[in-house]
């Protein structure tokens, strides 16, 4: 289990910019980009046992996590 936080510049450093003009001119990329920081905060603070969770909720979020990765790149990669 990693305890590094994902942000998404440390994802995609090579995309930084480009994250960073979308947020500002595309409101669903800003969106998905907004979605994908609380649950990747609620995942970090899980796992660093400042907010306990159960195991399956965990996964749960990790899944949701991957999930929105997965389309911020396909926007990033578009």
């Amino acid at each position: 289990m990693s305890h590094t936080p994902h942000e998404l510049h440390e994802e995609f450093p090579d995309k930084a910019a480009q994250i960073h003009a979308l947020k500002q001119s595309d409101a669903h990329f800003a969106r998905l980009a907004e979605d994908y920081h609380e649950i990747n905060r609620a995942v970090h603070r899980a796992e660093t046992n400042v907010t306990p969770m159960e195991d399956l909720a965990m996964v749960e979020l990790r899944k949701q996590r991957a999930m929105l990765k997965d389309q911020i790149w396909g926007i990033l990669s578009a």
